[in-house]
């Protein structure tokens, strides 16, 4: 009788554990992965800014985004926030509009960021990286392009110049 019980419990993990391997594998080869790539429709969003206003990426359709991943230990990034402030300060009234998302730091050290260069752009926090990893962003800075149909325009990683970020924010004008 305890013979049969084991066998009978060995076969039920048996069954669990292979449950488990082929439910892993198909959802590792067979489902649909969205990979960010220009052309594609950036993945929509929702992230609370500083002041705690919600901004949702799909709310902005009919106007061109600059999607800028950033940190404040970042000195690239450092380096283009007054860059991306001023021209902002040009283009927001031509149909751009920027959303900065840092990648997961205190807001207590983005909003003495923010303060320090006086950024007047919406800035959010990714506190879990959900928005990082749905746009695949593995080096910072990072920015995405997006045009007024939601679609990615252009993908920069690395610093940009005054002069690259207003030609970018030219590009995205609707």
């Amino acid at each position: 009788m305890k013979k049969q019980q084991r066998l009978i419990m060995r076969t039920v993990i048996l069954l669990l554990l292979l449950a488990a391997v082929g439910y892993t594998i198909y959802a590792n080869f067979f489902t649909e992965k969205t990979h960010v790539t220009v052309g594609s429709t950036a993945p929509d969003f929702v992230l609370t800014d500083l002041h705690g206003k919600k901004h949702r990426l799909s709310d902005y359709r009919g106007k061109g985004v600059f999607l800028n991943f950033w940190g404040t230990w970042c000195k690239p990034c450092e380096r283009e926030m007054p860059y991306i402030n001023e021209q902002y300060g040009i283009y927001k009234n031509k149909g751009v509009e920027v959303l900065a998302v840092n990648v997961g730091e205190t807001q207590l050290s983005v909003q003495k960021f923010a303060d320090r260069f006086g950024l007047t752009f919406p800035i959010m926090i990714d506190n879990e990286d959900q928005v990082m990893n749905a746009y695949e962003v593995d080096q910072l800075p990072a920015t995405f392009l997006i045009d007024k149909n939601g679609k990615v325009k252009k993908i920069i990683t690395g610093t940009m110049t005054e002069e690259m970020v207003k030609q970018y924010m030219e590009s995205i004008k609707p």
